[in-house]
């Protein structure tokens, strides 16, 4: 066993979000039309945004990419990118929109973001990433945060994860999530990367008792609340991936149970409700209603009507024309069941 390690801690920033439990930043997933539905859910739960690279935000539509609306907070922004200057451009941009937080992404595994040397390649590179997280917390008062894999490739000793979370500490990230696998850069696929190399919870653990000063966040595989409270004996927060996307109604519960809100949650026919006028909304300002609808395919999830719902919204909300209708529909197709 490893020594308590010495941390250093950033200056002081304003108030940190509380990141007991968070959803993960997923790519065609975490848009703004899905934020809205988990808000919906829970008023506590820690969301993201996609990834958004520094190049599409400094050189493409920002205003736009960083659009998002206050009942969306507590939310963060991942951004993508290696070069120091360019990262702490786009901070300072997330600070200027109202982001609770900026987080480095050094845990995708892809090609394409290989060739741009971010990501999970990022771990063989501990100082540039110090560079990166120094720049970033010397331009904003937003804490700003790490997302990253216990290794990568042939560099998976513990050893090196310390080194490397010592490293960033020390240029001013307090905060780390930790998927507890390793990435593989050659030879599975992004998908693969987040299926077969084996979780190793334990790892995870093992660096919250060697940075007793740190913030860890566990991400990886985790379904269910009763996993999270789990996890949080031994960290200091748990970020739920895919299955929020599958079944977002897993976190209907987590509010009185995570956060000690004592407020009754929705029930999903209100969810449901509540989304569909907010769809309306977004239908009437050009947005395809697909684009929103497609995220409460798994709002019914175990339920009896949901595989008549999400059969009538995978049909419906396609079609050349569709509108909010479709999902008035298959609301009353659960409510009949």
């Amino acid at each position: 066993m490893m020594p308590a390690m010495e941390t250093t801690t950033p200056r002081p920033l304003r108030p940190e979000p509380n990141r007991r439990l968070s959803v993960a930043p997923m790519m065609n997933h975490t848009d703004r039309h899905f934020r809205t539905l988990l808000r919906l859910i829970s008023r506590h739960v820690m969301l993201y945004t996609e990834m958004i690279t520094t190049g599409a935000l400094l050189y493409g539509p920002a205003e736009r990419r960083l659009a998002h609306a206050a009942a969306e907070h507590p939310l963060g922004l991942q951004l993508g990118g290696s070069d120091p200057e360019a990262l702490a451009r786009c901070a300072q941009l997330a600070e200027a929109t109202g982001f609770n937080e900026v987080n480095l992404n050094v845990g995708c595994p892809s090609d394409r973001v290989q060739e741009a040397r971010f990501g999970a390649c990022l771990m063989a590179e501990p100082n540039l990433v110090a560079e990166c997280i120094a720049a970033m917390a010397g331009a904003v008062t937003i804490p700003v945060t790490v997302k990253t894999r216990i290794g990568v490739d042939e560099r998976d000793r513990y050893e090196d994860l310390a080194g490397f979370i010592a490293t960033v500490n020390a240029a001013g990230c307090n905060t780390f999530v930790i998927h507890a696998r390793k990435a593989w850069l050659k030879g599975l696929s992004p998908r693969e990367n987040r299926q077969r190399p084996p979780l190793q919870y334990a790892t995870v653990y093992q660096l919250k008792r060697d940075f007793p000063g740190l913030e860890i966040i566990l991400n990886g595989g985790v379904t269910s609340l009763d996993e999270v409270a789990t996890h949080l004996q031994h960290v200091d927060g748990v970020m739920i991936g895919r299955a929020a996307c599958s079944n977002p109604c897993l976190l209907q519960d987590a509010d009185r149970r995570l956060f000690g809100d004592p407020t009754t949650s929705r029930r999903r026919q209100d969810v449901l409700r509540h989304y569909v006028d907010y769809a309306a909304e977004q239908v009437a300002a050009g947005t395809n209603v697909h684009h929103v609808a497609r995220h409460t395919i798994g709002l019914f999830q175990g339920l009896p009507g949901a595989r008549a719902f999400r059969r009538h919204l995978a049909e419906q909300s396609c079609r050349p024309g569709a509108g909010v209708s479709c999902l008035r529909e298959a609301m009353e197709l659960v409510a009949a069941a």
